[in-house]
């Protein structure tokens, strides 16, 4: 028999709040982290605005033998231990770290040996103050020399300074801190990071190697380098005056995506272990699926416009949910506001809900959010869940007016209150081909 698994636990870190309280009242009240970036000046961007989250400190995190760990992580690590420490209380998880804190009483609840983790990352982008002196070093005239960073520059870097870019270092240190002494992976696939890591999670735990997984992801865009990267990839919105209005999913004058950071971790666990220690239960994952868009259109940054990796991943999370597309409540579509992806997946959910499209709700949060990279996937998902839960399905509140061709039932308005018995949420990689989706089922004993 398939084990059952259940989501027990939810641990959102994005620029509209941490926790699931201030993130889920942010949502339904069609609240926006998006402005003008404060950690830079970004004035010599085109795009000057993005999502960060504010007044976040590893010693919050962590218990105090730890925080010396802290001068060894990169931004997105951070926002990882951050996101492990609310979604394990959340959880009500006792674990190593909550008990050395005193947020937690007793022997842990959760055997260390049968307590997975995989968490999706991005590349994770250098402190360019950390770089300058060492990129001084090796520069001649203004010109860098590869020979004199060798021999000069690297002599300027912390010996430890690699072991805060490495993507596994955000499971590293969560596993650490929690001591999930189980399944471990790290996944590096763009967008679809999360919603991946997720999947092999839940895989993990219905064969059995785990009772418990902590998965999600973490990424932060909101530096130099991550938005030249996606400047050159004219991938950006440029309303600069208007930011709380640039991100503008499935609407018909939308203009690009706007950077920012965040991610969330959620807690999977199997249904039986849940229920012996008395967890709340959000919802019931019950599909997962996988795909690739094999394609190769004349600019590689774009997908297929047909949608056919997205389709197919959702094709695949339907029959292994053992579900048809027309037992489908609702979809948590990934839209970011890029025209051709908004359009090709808006074109994948017309294929598998067929002439039911026009009428299922789909509900969008990046308005508010913005895209950050691998750690997007999770806000949608911990959304999602929420979504299930209470029965609510919150505004996508700058989707007007809606782009004639996407044809979707996109919940403009709200929020709606809902009764929600299967959540379909498909992601895909920007310019990667990689995609994935996710069954959700309102938990019923």
């Amino acid at each position: 028999m398939k084990r059952r698994v259940v989501i027990t636990g939810l641990g959102p870190v994005a620029p509209l709040g941490v926790g699931v309280a201030d993130f889920w009242n942010a949502l339904l009240e069609g609240r926006t982290g998006i402005r003008r970036i404060q950690s830079f000046d970004p004035s010599s961007f085109a795009s000057q605005i993005g999502g960060e989250v504010e007044r976040l400190k590893v010693a919050d995190y962590v218990h105090k033998g730890y925080r010396k760990a802290a001068k060894i992580m990169a931004r997105d690590i951070v926002l990882a231990v951050a996101a492990a420490h609310q979604v394990v209380t959340d959880a009500g998880l006792k674990t190593k770290c909550l008990l050395e804190r005193g947020e937690a009483d007793g022997e842990p609840n959760v055997d260390s040996a049968r307590f997975g983790a995989n968490i999706g990352a991005g590349l994770i982008c250098a402190d360019l103050p950390e770089l300058a002196e060492a990129l001084h070093a090796a520069s001649s005239d203004g010109t860098f020399d590869y020979a004199r960073w060798g021999t000069e520059g690297m002599n300027n870097l912390t010996p430890l300074w690699l072991l805060k870019f490495l993507p596994n270092m955000l499971a590293c240190h969560v596993t650490i801190v929690h001591d999930a002494q189980g399944p471990s992976n790290t996944i590096t696939c763009g967008e679809a990071s999360s919603h991946l890591a997720i999947g092999e999670a839940f895989r993990t735990i219905t064969r059995g190697a785990a009772d418990v997984c902590i998965c999600g992801g973490a990424e932060s865009k909101a530096n130099p380098m991550a938005i030249i990267r996606q400047q050159l990839g004219d991938r950006l919105s440029t309303r600069n005056d208007t930011p709380e209005s640039a991100c503008r999913p499935f609407a018909a004058d939308r203009d690009g995506t706007v950077v920012s950071e965040g991610g969330g971790l959620v807690i999977l666990e199997e249904l039986e272990h849940a229920n012996q220690r008395g967890a709340k239960i959000y919802a019931e994952l019950v599909g997962f699926g996988a795909a690739h868009d094999a394609h190769m259109p004349a600019q590689p940054s774009l997908p297929p416009e047909d949608g056919r990796g997205v389709a197919l991943a959702m094709r695949k999370a339907l029959k292994d949910a053992e579900i048809d597309a027309g037992a489908i409540s609702a979809v948590a579509a990934f839209a970011c506001g890029l025209v051709h992806h908004d359009r090709a997946e808006a074109a994948a959910i017309q294929t598998v809900l067929g002439d039911r499209s026009d009428s299922v709700p789909v509900m969008n949060v990046k308005a508010g959010l913005g895209n950050n990279g691998a750690g997007s996937g999770a806000l949608d998902i911990i959304a999602a869940a929420l979504a299930t839960h209470y029965g609510t399905l919150p505004p996508a509140f700058n989707s007007k007016p809606l782009e004639d061709t996407a044809q979707l039932n996109v919940v403009t308005d709200g929020p709606v209150d809902a009764r929600l018995e299967n959540v379909l949420c498909p992601a895909y990689a920007l310019g990667g081909g990689q995609n994935a989706a996710l069954v959700l089922r309102r938990y019923q004993e």
